[in-house]
């Protein structure tokens, strides 16, 4: 008989308020609004000696951590192909086409990503807790999925396998 195993990690506490805008159809760029993002993880794989996936303390407080730092934040790309993003210690300018828009520095976190799609938000949470599982446990889960609601019942899951 085959086993398999995953843990799942979705507490109410793992949500993050956060503005954004993204592009679409080429030149479209959407209004700054805001989302209370939930976010769930899964980690698949096979039990260790202590007979975890994972362990669940670590997985949750980890998870949390990347939450919190994107809390209450103005979440913006670094390489998207028309926003342009010029940060220096006191502000954060950004650009496209005819518009612009200034932040306070503190209020913004600058996310190495193309869009700031709810895929691509949920891909760097991902890769964000691999590798802080790894510099915690010393060891890092193979595959990890990571689902970013953004609107209730409206979510996106990036799945990053370690190969």
């Amino acid at each position: 008989m085959a086993e398999s195993y995953t843990v799942r990690m979705k507490k109410d506490y793992l949500v993050f308020s956060a503005a954004h805008f993204i592009t679409f159809n080429g030149n479209v760029c959407e209004r700054l609004h805001g989302h209370n993002y939930r976010v769930t993880a899964e980690v698949p794989g096979p039990l260790d000696e202590n007979s975890y996936v994972v362990d669940f303390i670590a997985l949750r407080d980890t998870l949390k951590a990347i939450v919190d730092e994107l809390d209450h934040h103005m979440l913006l790309p670094t390489s998207h192909p028309t926003i342009h993003v010029t940060a220096d210690e006191r502000s954060v300018e950004v650009t496209h086409e005819d518009r612009r828009w200034v932040f306070p520095r503190c209020d913004c976190i600058l996310l190495p990503v193309p869009n700031t799609t709810a895929e691509l938000l949920a891909r760097y949470i991902g890769r964000r807790l691999l590798d802080d599982l790894e510099r915690r446990l010393g060891q890092r889960p193979q595959i990890v999925r990571i689902e970013v609601d953004e609107c209730e019942g409206q979510s996106a899951v990036c799945e990053l396998r370690d190969e």
